[in-house]
């Protein structure tokens, strides 16, 4: 929070802080094994997940309750995408698409709650995900068209004398996915909980305290919206990557 200082400036605490990894318990250095609020929050994500799609829908009713028509229309919502994107053959994958929007939709409204910590603000987490994405696109695009699959740089569409050069270009853009992939969704993250921050730290200011509220519930309202598309466009990105895959040729 800022508070005023005697000389008539503010002392912020740190607006980074709230990205820090600390120990649940005890004191000492982290270490990879160490529980702390990372290892906590995806527990908590875990949760919710299961809450929703297994609990939530455990009476299958014909008349669904809110947590059922929830789970029935985010199923339905990412069972669309992955046929329009990626194609019938793309269903076959839909559960780790799923699997995947989901992990990032909660992961970013939980975020959101007071004292709460957003994994995916972190690169580490968000790296994984994308370089899992990657990796596994890639290797069922050489399980299903082997070296055909290398078509997928090569735009035979394009005058020959060009095809080079283009295919450096593909290249290069086919390796540096899983890093945009990762950066977007952990800029966003930090980004918006950061100016929330900042708006916060006015809050303790009499002088500007209404617009500083004002300011926060505006910016959660916005940050809400932006938690729900960052997880839709990673389960995008990953249908087009898919899509890819599976149809290789230019």
């Amino acid at each position: 929070m800022a508070t005023e200082a005697g000389d008539g400036g503010l002392h912020f605490d740190s607006v980074l802080s709230q990205f820090e990894v600390k120990r649940l318990f005890g004191t000492g250095p982290v270490e990879w094994y160490t529980p702390t609020n990372v290892t906590l929050w995806l527990f908590l994500i875990i949760v919710a997940t299961a809450a929703l799609l297994i609990w939530g829908t455990r009476g299958r009713s014909m008349v669904p309750n809110r947590s059922q028509s929830m789970a029935e229309l985010t199923y339905g919502m990412v069972h669309k995408m992955v046929e329009d994107i990626s194609g019938k053959d793309g269903l076959k994958y839909f559960p780790y698409i799923m699997t995947l929007f989901m992990f990032v939709l909660f992961a970013n409204f939980l975020g959101l709650l007071p004292k709460a910590f957003t994994v995916t603000s972190h690169i580490a987490v968000t790296g994984v995900l994308a370089f899992s994405v990657f990796f596994t696109v890639t290797a069922i695009g050489f399980i299903k068209h082997g070296a055909h699959f290398l078509d997928l740089f090569w735009v035979r569409s394009a005058p020959l004398a060009i095809r080079p050069v283009l295919a450096v270009i593909e290249v290069i853009s086919y390796f540096v996915r899983p890093v945009s992939h990762s950066i977007r969704l952990a800029g966003n993250m930090i980004a918006g909980h950061a100016v929330i921050k900042v708006f916060a730290a006015f809050a303790g200011i009499a002088a500007v305290a209404p617009v500083s509220i004002l300011a926060v519930v505006g910016m959660y309202a916005f940050e809400a919206l932006v938690a729900f598309i960052q997880a839709y466009v990673f389960a995008i990105l990953t249908c087009v990557y898919l899509k890819d895959a599976l149809h290789p040729s230019h």
